[in-house]
C-alpha cells in the first residue's frame, strides 16, 4: 500500500500534526514515518532567488550599462546552509511508495511560497496527487479537518503566482534602484556621513515607511506652538456650578472676526478680556437640553496589527517580538492563527464559538478570568454571535481574528511571564464581545447670553456630562490609565450639576475666565503605532477613488510589517527606543529619504505601494492575470530608468 507524504514550515508544526495523526514518532534523519504516513518539514525558507551575478558574473559589479536588470528566466538556488534537509524532501518526494503529497506550509500567502518553490526544485512525479492543507489553528481537531478537507493543490495556484509576483517586484525594485541610486548618489551621500563608501537601500514596502517616519519627524522639527486664549464661563448657583465653554455662532458679535484663532478661542489675550467684560450682566438662558442613553459595544477582536500595537503600548515591546511571542502561542495550540488582518470571525467559526468558551472554562485556571466566565453563566449573557458586528465572512480573506482556541492549557504553566500576560489580553478581548455594551447617561446643554433682551445677537456657550450607569463589556477591558479616569470623573461630576437644569431656563452668568490653549504638534510614531499606520495607509490618500480601491490593502501585509521594521533598524535608518518604544529617523535616514524625494518621490508615497499590494491581491482572488501584473512592473522601472539616467 502506497504512503502520504505531508510536509509542514518546520519540525515543530511536524510533531502537532504526527500527534493528530496518532503516529507514535519514529524519528529519522529529517522526517517522521509510520505505515501510512510520511512527515518531513522545511526549515522557514530552502530556496531563494539568485543574485544577478549568477546570471553573469559581470553582474557582480554595480554599473549603469546593466541595468535596469529584468531577467527573462527566473533562477532559483538552494540556501546552502539548509541543502541537507531539502536533499530529504527530494528523496521523500520521489520515493516510489509515494501516493499522496499533502503541502501542509504555513497557511498564508508567504508559507505558500516556500513550499512552491520547494516543488519548483523538486518536481515530484506529475502523476502523484497533491493536496493543500489550509488550517486556523493547531489544535488536534483542526489539523484532522485539514486534512481531510484539504483541496487540490491547484485550487491555491492564484495564490502562488501572487506569491511569486511579491517576490519578483521586491527583487527587481529593491536590486535595481538600490544599484541605480548607488551609483548616482553613493559617493556624495558617503562624503555626508563620513564613510569610505556607502550604498543606499530601497524597497517597495520600507522606503515608503521610511518616507512616512520621516515626514512625521520634519513635521513635529517645524512646528511652531501658537497660544490662543479661550473663554470658560461659570454658570448657575454657588451651591451648583458648572463650567461651559464658549464658540462663536453665525448669531455671536465675533462671527467671522480676524481676532479669532479659531471657533473657540481668540488671538491675543486682550482681545479675550475684552470679550469677558462685554459679557458682564447679561442674561443667560438655557436655550437646548439633550438627554440621552448611548451604548457602546466591545471593540472588534485582534488582528496581528491590534495586537502589536496593544504590546508595544503596554509592555513596549517591538512588533517582531509580539508577533514571535503570538506565534509561539499559536505553535502551542493556546491561540488561533496568528498572521491575519481580520477583526471578525466567520460564520462557521461563530456558530461553534462554544467549544472554545467551554475549553477556557474548564482548562484555564485564572481567577480573574474564571469570574468573568461565571458572570456571562450566571448573567446568562447570549453565546450567538450570528447577526453582531463581530461576524463577517465578507470581511475575511485567508483567516479570521486571533482568538483563544480554549485548548493547549497543557502548556500554558510553562511559558514565560510576559507570554501569559499576553495571552490573558487576548482571552479579555475575546470574553468582551459576549457582555452587554456599555451604557451612559448624557447630558448636552447650550447657553445663550443675550446682548439685550431684544437683539438677535447672542454667546453661545456648550457644555455637556457623562456617567457610565451600566458597565457592561467595561467589566472586562476597563481602562487603568490615569488620564482617562480623571476625564471621566470631570463628566460624571458635570452630569450631577446638569440634572436639575431645564429647558427655557434663566441662568446666571457668575463669571467668565480666560483658559490659555496651544497647538500640539502630532506624536512620533511608536513601533506599535506605525504598523497600524501602516495596515491604514489607504488614509494617507487623498484620491477618494483610490483611496476605496486600496481599502483595506494598506502597505505591506501582516506578515511582513515587523520584518520591515525590523530591517529599517538594522541599517540604521531608523532609531527605536528601547524603554519607549518611540521612532526617530537617524541622520542617514533623512539623507536616503531626500536623494529619494529628489530621484523618484511616488516610492515614499504610500499610494505607490498600496496600489501595487492591492494589484497582488488582484492577481490572487484571479481578477488579473500574472502576465498582466508583470507588464506593468516592467514598465514602471522602465519609465523610471530613463527619467533618473537623463537626471544623470
Amino acid at each position: 500500500m502506497g504512503k502520504k507524504l505531508l510536509i509542514t514550515e518546520k519540525p515543530s508544526v511536524a510533531m502537532e500534526f504526527a500527534k493528530a495523526l496518532k503516529i507514535n514518532v519514529n524519528r529519522k534523519n529529517g522526517y517522521i514515518e509510520s505505515n501510512e504516513w510520511i512527515i518531513t518539514w522545511c526549515v522557514g525558507h530552502l530556496v531563494t532567488m539568485s543574485y544577478p551575478e549568477k546570471y553573469d558574473e559581470k553582474l557582480k559589479f554595480w554599473r549603469l550599462d546593466t541595468l535596469p536588470f529584468i531577467p527573462k528566466e527566473w533562477k532559483y538556488e538552494v540556501i546552502p546552509n539548509v541543502q541537507n534537509q531539502f536533499n530529504i524532501i527530494n528523496q521523500l518526494m520521489h520515493r516510489e511508495d509515494i501516493e499522496e503529497i499533502y503541502n501542509a506550509g504555513d497557511s498564508g500567502r508567504e508559507g505558500e511560497y516556500i513550499q512552491r518553490l520547494v516543488f519548483m526544485m523538486v518536481k515530484p512525479n506529475p502523476n502523484i496527487k497533491i493536496k493543500r492543507v489550509w488550517i486556523d489553528s493547531q489544535t488536534e481537531e483542526e489539523i484532522l479537518r485539514g486534512i481531510k478537507e484539504a483541496k487540490d493543490l491547484s485550487e491555491y495556484n492564484s495564490l502562488s503566482d501572487s506569491a511569486y509576483l511579491r517576490a519578483k517586484e521586491d527583487y527587481l525594485i529593491g536590486i535595481n534602484f538600490s544599484r541605480l541610486l548607488s551609483i548616482i548618489y553613493g559617493r556624495k551621500l558617503a562624503q555626508n556621513i563620513q564613510e569610505e563608501r556607502a550604498s543606499i537601500s530601497v524597497g517597495r514596502v520600507m522606503t515608503c515607511v521610511l518616507g512616512m517616519i520621516v515626514s512625521r519627524e520634519r513635521e513635529i522639527r517645524n512646528f511652531v506652538k501658537t497660544k490662543y486664549y479661550k473663554i470658560i464661563g461659570k454658570f448657575g448657583e454657588e451651591q451648583n456650578l458648572f463650567d461651559a465653554e464658549w464658540k462663536v455662532t453665525e448669531k455671536s458679535n465675533e462671527y467671522e472676526s480676524p481676532k479669532l484663532y479659531n471657533e473657540t478661542g481668540f488671538k491675543k489675550e486682550n482681545d479675550a478680556k475684552e470679550f469677558i467684560n462685554n459679557l458682564a450682566g447679561k442674561k443667560a438662558k438655557i436655550t437646548e437640553l439633550k438627554k440621552s442613553k448611548q451604548k457602546e459595544n466591545a471593540p472588534l477582536l485582534f488582528n496581528l496589527a491590534e495586537i502589536q500595537n496593544e504590546c508595544t503600548k503596554r509592555f513596549k515591546i517591538k512588533p517582531d517580538e509580539t508577533l514571535e511571542i503570538i506565534q509561539n502561542l499559536y505553535e502551542k495550540k493556546l491561540v488561533t492563527y496568528p498572521r491575519t488582518d481580520a477583526r471578525v470571525l466567520s460564520t462557521a467559526v461563530a456558530k461553534e464559538i462554544k467549544k472554545n468558551l467551554n475549553g477556557i472554562a474548564k482548562g484555564f485556571h485564572d481567577e480573574e478570568i474564571h469570574q468573568y466566565i461565571q458572570k456571562m453563566i450566571d448573567e446568562k449573557y447570549s453565546t450567538n454571535l450570528i447577526k453582531t458586528k463581530y461576524v463577517n465572512d465578507s470581511k475575511i480573506t485567508d483567516h479570521y481574528a486571533i482568538i483563544p482556541t480554549g485548548q493547549g492549557y497543557e502548556n500554558y504553566e510553562k511559558l514565560p511571564d510576559l507570554q501569559k500576560q499576553i495571552y490573558k489580553v487576548i482571552v479579555k478581548r475575546f470574553l468582551a464581545i459576549f457582555y452587554p455594551p456599555a451604557e451612559y447617561n448624557k447630558i448636552q446643554v447650550t447657553i445663550d447670553v443675550y446682548e439685550t433682551e431684544e437683539s438677535e445677537k447672542m454667546e453661545s456657550f456648550f457644555t455637556s456630562g457623562k456617567v457610565c450607569i451600566k458597565q457592561g463589556f467595561l467589566e472586562i477591558l476597563k481602562q487603568n490609565d490615569k488620564t482617562t479616569q480623571n476625564t471621566e470623573n470631570k463628566k460624571e461630576e458635570n452630569l450631577e450639576a446638569l440634572k436639575s437644569l431645564k429647558k427655557g431656563q434663566e441662568i446666571i452668568l457668575q463669571n467668565a475666565e480666560i483658559k490659555e490653549a496651544e497647538t500640539t504638534p502630532p506624536s512620533r510614531y511608536n513601533s506599535g503605532s506605525i504598523i497600524l499606520a501602516m495596515e491604514n495607509a489607504g488614509k494617507f490618500i487623498e484620491e477618494e477613488e483610490l483611496r476605496e480601491q486600496i481599502k483595506g490593502a494598506g502597505i505591506g501585509t501582516s506578515a511582513t510589517r515587523a520584518e520591515i521594521m525590523k530591517k529599517l533598524e538594522k541599517i540604521k535608518y531608523i532609531e527605536i527606543n528601547t524603554k519607549t518604544q518611540i521612532i526617530t529617523p537617524t541622520k542617514k535616514g533623512e539623507m536616503i529619504y531626500d536623494i529619494v524625494w529628489n530621484s523618484m518621490p511616488d516610492m515614499l508615497n504610500p499610494k505607490l505601494t498600496a496600489s501595487w499590494e492591492k494589484g497582488l491581491d488582484l492577481v490572487a482572488k484571479k481578477e488579473i492575470k500574472p502576465d498582466e501584473f508583470m507588464e506593468k512592473l516592467e514598465k514602471y522601472i522602465h519609465s523610471k530608468f530613463d527619467k533618473l539616467v537623463v537626471k544623470m
